[in-house]
């Protein structure tokens, strides 16, 4: 069969459209890329402001619709929390590391960075974990491709403002693209949870092509399905957006009885305060159920009140007192 497969035009969504072409040239299809520009890719305004992660998805949708292409790669972690009416995720590659990773200056970590260190983010949920370290560092609110990210640490800059001492950015990202040599540390999920369907795939095609489903179902890896759905059935029950600070992970684990599913969730207020964090074991067999019930027991001990509607991150962002 001849594919067309939609993709954003950065450098990071065409190597993971190439990467899924690959697979499906390998079971005898023929695929054409076809570069597809999205607001997310032409706007500078942070994310809070444009209408959040989706505004990197919804150019591909509508390109699904229409007809113009027959499916569409995403980062999973750029898909709203709810299914869109219309489309199907037909198939979910096995995943790459979740962790999140800090790229700085003088190859130093967290912990060596000066005081007064400005770290950049255009993440909520990475700014109020920086913050609930309790390190002496302000976050600035950044955005742009891995490309940019990285040289407003590495140079050259167009002014001596735009200068971080540090980004942090998912690893996954940087694996795909080749340059894990950029990383100066890895930060682990104690520290820093990741966000929903980070380091997965999403392959995604309108739902009445049913002729793609079968097509699609060899690319799908049933142990990052389940983890992702879990994740994304937990912010989806508490209603959360771009602007909330949640870290999730799910994760298909042995136990003597068998597989079972570990999820891990976090809510912080936006400056790093009020944490609640809790996790569960549950059935792999019932996913979405799992992260419900996990939202269900954050909301009932306080996670509610924490969910409120933020403005973008405060560019002079303090961590929370240790004391």
């Amino acid at each position: 069969m001849r594919l067309r497969l939609g993709t954003r035009r950065s450098a990071l969504a065409t190597t993971q459209s190439r990467w899924v072409a690959a697979q499906l040239t390998a079971l005898g299809h023929e695929v054409d890329l076809v570069e597809i520009t999205t607001l997310g890719d032409v706007s500078a305004a942070p994310l809070t402001e444009i209408g959040g992660t989706g505004v990197f998805v919804s150019a591909l949708r509508h390109a699904l619709v229409d007809g113009r292409i027959d499916l569409a790669v995403h980062s999973f972690k750029d898909l709203p929390a709810t299914d869109e009416p219309g489309l199907l995720v037909a198939a979910v590659p096995v995943r790459e590391d979740t962790r999140d990773v800090l790229v700085a200056r003088d190859g130093l970590t967290l912990g060596e960075l000066p005081a007064g260190s400005v770290v950049g983010t255009g993440s909520p949920r990475r700014a109020a974990q920086l913050a609930a370290l309790g390190l002496p560092i302000a976050v600035r609110p950044v955005r742009g491709n891995v490309d940019t990210r990285i040289r407003l640490v590495r140079g050259p800059w167009r002014e001596p403002a735009e200068r971080l001492d540090a980004v942090i950015l998912a690893r996954a990202g940087l694996a795909r693209l080749g340059r894990l040599d950029e990383v100066t540390q890895v930060l682990d999920h104690g520290q820093f949870l990741p966000a929903a369907g980070q380091g997965a795939l999403a392959v995604e095609i309108a739902a009445q092509r049913e002729d793609l489903i079968d097509v699609l179902r060899p690319l799908t890896d049933p142990d990052t399905a389940a983890a992702v759905a879990a994740e994304r059935a937990v912010l989806a029950h508490l209603g959360a957006g771009c602007s909330a600070a949640i870290g999730v992970f799910a994760d298909v684990v042995d136990d003597a009885g068998g597989s079972v599913l570990a999820i891990r969730a976090v809510v912080f207020g936006l400056d790093g305060t009020g944490e609640i964090r809790r996790s569960l074991y549950a059935s792999v067999e019932d996913p979405p159920g799992a992260g419900r019930r996990l939202a269900d027991i954050l909301m009932s001990d306080g996670a509610t009140a924490l969910l409120r509607p933020i403005g973008g991150i405060d560019a002079t962002l303090q961590p929370r007192s240790m004391s």
